[in-house]
């Protein structure tokens, strides 16, 4: 039988967020991500300032089925690398997809993305969709207008609903301190 080729770790070493953790990495910045094939993204730095926007991973005729992950776990570390350290990230955990490709598609970002966490010992956490909209608009139940309106009314200026998404995201990570509060 051939041998692993990672080495093991501690079972103490699981990531996910929890109060204590959250408390005790305030330095930092927080990624805030909707995760899919355009991706929505916003950080908040370690000064303050919140900048965000939106990334495409779309494949190439010539990528293979992997590449796309890839490449987004490159941006990763880019934006880890741009942000002087994430201390944490948040992402919007859907339950539901419209279609077998889309539930593919984000299960290998969901994937990708936790590992890369886990590699690099920062804590993550999933927030529902219906939290995400409450918090931001109001309504659990809110369509992507008014969760873009939402956001423009709290004074961002998002291109799309995956941009927006992903501002409602880290608002709701700052305003509850993680979930915490």
């Amino acid at each position: 039988m051939a041998s692993t080729t990672l080495a093991r770790v501690a079972s103490d070493t699981h990531t996910q967020l929890d109060s204590e953790k959250v408390q005790a990495r305030r330095t930092g910045a927080v990624l805030a991500l909707d995760l899919g094939t355009m991706l929505g993204w916003a950080i908040r730095l370690d000064g303050g300032a919140i900048e965000s926007g939106t990334m495409s991973f779309r494949p190439s005729r010539y990528d293979g089925g992997g590449m796309r992950y890839l490449r987004f776990r490159g941006w990763l570390d880019i934006v880890a690398r741009d942000a002087a350290g994430i201390s944490a990230v948040y992402f919007e955990e859907v339950r539901r997809h419209a279609g077998t490709d889309a539930a593919h598609i984000y299960g290998g970002f969901l994937a990708s993305l936790t590992a890369w966490c886990e590699q690099n010992r920062i804590p993550y956490e999933g927030v529902p969709v219906g939290t995400i909209k409450r918090h931001v608009s109001g309504k659990g139940n809110a369509d992507k207008a008014a969760v873009i309106d939402a956001v423009r009314n709290r004074g961002f200026n998002p291109a799309d609903d995956n941009e927006a998404d992903a501002i409602a995201i880290l608002l709701w990570a700052i305003d509850t301190g993680g979930g915490v509060r």
